[in-house]
């Protein structure tokens, strides 16, 4: 599965393997691929340090990336309690009858929350950029739109590409214009914030928006034809998430959650505006149904949505309340039936590609190569 883009990385591979955990990132790149670490959990920079630390130990030398949430504006002087301020009294109330109908307990004294949306906000984002930047990553990506010019400038001083998620031909053309390596073509159907346009229109549309520059097809793909049908289109790779959710190397700090994935189908997902104040696919549950009842008090924009959730999902997720225990996931869980190893995901997403190359060759009278 080789590209332009993915022998400019020196990977095997094009796949590109999004993950919130160090040891998928490195299983990803050791299989061939090119695994990037999801930073917005990383409140803390010492922290990201020791995982970025620990993945290049990992790795075995091989690329990987860091993908951030970034705003391209900046806010001047607002602090996250600012934020905190902003949340309405009736919100709060609707998360604690939520969490006492559901009987889920509270925290131990002093424990703190662990899982915050905070890493959109400046301070913390170019905190963890100073310390990826200490650190070899080949790719910086962004999930909230192209990071500013400032962060751009500095990425390509280090030799590092710059990559951020699309939509829609608009969006793909904005990342152009700010001076974006590559546009992640995301649809419909993948895990997380989303766009409302399917994968298959999606892709060729970015693709010729921003012609000559790579595009990777992400959204509804987890097996090696649907990573060939990506390339049919005109990507030069395939950008994964959901996949390695259900991987041996996998943390997800949750059996019951992970048995929930493997038992969803690919009609048990929902876009919420739930977690995070935007559109974002997840597993449906209490929920999700709960904040999506139009008799609710409705979603909070982004990021008092996430703010305000914030302990609570720590809670339901701590405690393993099935009822409300969810997690971003794309439409593709369907596929997502047993643990496996990464280099097994990998070597079954290579098989699969090369049987659709195969059955196309067929097709149109030719004999593979």
């Amino acid at each position: 599965m080789e590209t332009e883009l993915s022998r400019e990385l020196g990977i095997e591979h094009a796949i590109f393997g999004f993950t919130p955990f160090p040891a998928v990132a490195a299983a990803i790149s050791r299989a061939g691929g090119f695994g990037v670490l999801g930073a917005v959990r990383y409140t803390d920079p010492q922290e990201l340090a020791r995982d970025l630390d620990r993945l290049d130990k990992l790795a075995d030398g091989k690329p990987y990336g860091l993908d951030v949430v970034m705003p391209a504006k900046k806010v001047e002087g607002v602090t996250e309690a600012d934020v905190e301020a902003m949340i309405p009294a009736a919100h709060r109330g609707f998360v604690q009858d939520l969490l006492t109908r559901y009987g889920v307990p509270e925290l131990a004294e002093g424990e703190a929350s662990g899982w915050r949306i905070t890493g959109w906000m400046e301070e913390v984002a170019r905190g963890q950029l100073d310390v990826a930047f200490d650190h070899p990553i080949k790719l910086l990506a962004n999930a909230l739109g192209s990071p500013p010019a400032d962060v751009i400038e500095r990425a390509h001083a280090h030799g590092v590409l710059v990559a951020a998620l699309a939509g829609s031909a608009e969006h793909a053309r904005r990342h152009a214009a700010a001076g974006i390596d590559v546009v992640v073509a995301q649809g419909y159907e993948a895990g997380g914030h989303t766009g409302e346009i399917g994968s298959m229109v999606l892709v060729p549309e970015v693709v010729e928006a921003v012609a000559p520059l790579p595009v990777l097809a992400a959204g509804g793909i987890g097996s090696g034809e649907q990573a060939a049908a990506g390339l049919a289109l005109g990507a030069q790779g395939v950008w994964l998430g959901s996949l390695w959710l259900t991987t041996e190397e996998a943390d997800l700090h949750s059996a019951a959650l992970t048995r929930k994935l493997l038992a969803a189908g690919s009609g048990d997902t929902v876009r919420s505006r739930a977690l995070t104040g935007k559109p974002a696919r997840q597993l449906r549950t209490a929920w999700t149904d709960a904040w999506d009842d139009p008799a609710g008090p409705g979603t909070l924009p982004m990021p008092l949505q996430g703010l305000l959730v914030a302990e609570a999902v720590s809670r339901i997720q701590k405690y393993e309340v099935g009822e409300l225990l969810g997690t971003p996931v794309g439409q593709i869980v369907g596929r997502m039936t047993s643990e496996r190893s990464v280099q097994a995901v990998i070597d079954d997403l290579t098989r699969g590609f090369e049987r659709a190359v195969t059955r196309i060759n067929r097709i149109a009278g030719r004999s593979a190569t």
